[in-house]
This record gives structure tokens, C-alpha cells and sequence, in this order.
């Protein structure tokens, strides 16, 4: 049996889902649910973490981001913070300079927490959720210092990365099957009354009905 370590890259599968309207849907989803659905039933899960950021400048924003949050933990996956920077960046077309927030930390926290476990001995396998090549350097230090171990990927949906893909001992594909079968329901019942709710623009849009002759 191998011991495995999930670590999600939050914003780079929330971009990739965000990019297709008829996706936005799964938006509420469930990592824990979705990890499971690429990890054989002989191995064993000892943690999972969701990597991500509060956009604290959007309150509505990160109202839905907080209440996801919640629904994350509750599945019994670790949240660990980054933060996003305000940088100065130019417009080639209208030639000006404005302010743009960054996401920063993500892919340093997931690189810190790749070797810490590794030194710690607490995977044989670690899969990553992340196209993101810059999380390159990191698996290939990683595989290079603890050959015993492996680093896999799953690639989000609509993304390539094949720099993630050429140096990763395996990898796999997210498809919208994946998303399908790990969404949350629209009530998430958490006992004595309470419930949590899905944020409405993350609904599954009803039916229309064809129209009558």
C-alpha cells in the first residue's frame, strides 16, 4: 500500500474551470472526492492541502471563497494561505501603467510542503493538481533527491503542460467526468439545522423545458 500526499493548486484549477462558462458549475467542488477518483483504492491518502489566497479587495469574491473554504475543510483537507501583491504593470495598448493584484506564494508554499514531506517521510507518492510549470524545478529536486518516491500530476481541465508532463514520474488528465462526479451537492446538511449553500452564481442552471406545439 502507498501512502499518498495530495496538494492542490486552488487557483490554477479554479482559472482553468473559469475559462468555459458551462463549467462554472463546478466551481463547487470537491478536492477530497476529486483526488479520489486518480488514486488506486490500494493506496492510502495521509493528507491532503489546498493551496490559495484570499482576494481581500472583492469582498463578494471572497465571501463564496471563504464559504468554499469551509466546505474544503469539512472534508478533512488542510488550507494553506499565500497572498496576492499589488504590482504596476503596462498596458501596451493604451500605453499606461496601472495596478494589477498577483497571486504570490502558491508555488513556493506547494514546493516547501512537496520536500518537507519528503524529508518528513510522510508519502511514497504525491500527486499535484497544477498545470503550472513553474512547479517544475521543485518535482524535478524532489525526484532527484528521493528516488525512492514518486511525484505524479493531474493536469486541469483544457491545459497542456507538458513541461509538468515530461518530468513527472506519471500523470493524468482532468476531464469533466472528473468534475461531475466530485461536485458538491447544492446543500451540504451539517446537522442540528444547518446547512451550507451553494453561492448562486455556482448553481447548476435549471431546465429549460422544449418549448410546446
Amino acid at each position: 500500500m502507498k501512502r499518498v500526499v495530495v496538494l492542490i493548486d486552488g487557483y490554477n484549477v479554479y482559472h482553468a474551470i473559469d475559462i468555459n462558462p458551462t463549467w462554472h458549475k463546478y466551481k463547487w467542488l470537491n478536492y477530497a472526492k476529486l483526488a479520489q477518483l486518480f488514486i488506486p483504492k490500494t493506496d492510502k491518502v495521509e493528507a491532503m492541502y489546498y493551496f490559495t489566497a484570499l482576494a481581500t479587495w472583492m469582498p463578494d469574491k471572497m465571501a463564496r471563497h471563504r464559504l468554499f473554504i469551509r466546505t474544503t475543510e469539512l472534508q478533512g483537507v488542510n488550507i494553506v494561505y499565500g497572498l496576492f501583491k499589488v504590482r504596476d504593470k503596462f498596458c501596451t495598448n493604451c500605453k499606461t501603467w496601472y495596478k494589477a493584484h498577483e497571486e504570490k506564494q502558491t508555488d513556493v508554499n506547494i514546493a516547501t510542503y512537496l520536500f518537507r514531506l519528503a524529508v518528513e517521510d510522510r508519502y511514497d507518492k504525491a500527486l499535484i493538481l497544477s498545470g503550472d510549470s513553474d512547479l517544475v524545478p521543485a518535482i524535478k529536486e524532489v525526484r532527484a533527491t528521493f528516488p525512492n518516491k514518486q511525484v505524479g500530476v493531474i493536469i486541469p481541465i483544457g491545459r497542456r503542460s507538458e513541461e509538468l508532463k515530461l518530468i513527472s514520474d506519471f500523470y493524468m488528465r482532468m476531464k469533466e467526468k472528473h468534475l461531475r462526479d466530485s461536485r458538491f451537492p447544492e446543500s451540504i446538511d451539517l446537522g442540528a439545522g444547518q446547512t451550507l449553500e451553494c453561492p448562486q452564481s455556482w448553481r447548476v442552471p435549471p431546465q429549460t423545458e422544449p418549448p410546446t406545439a
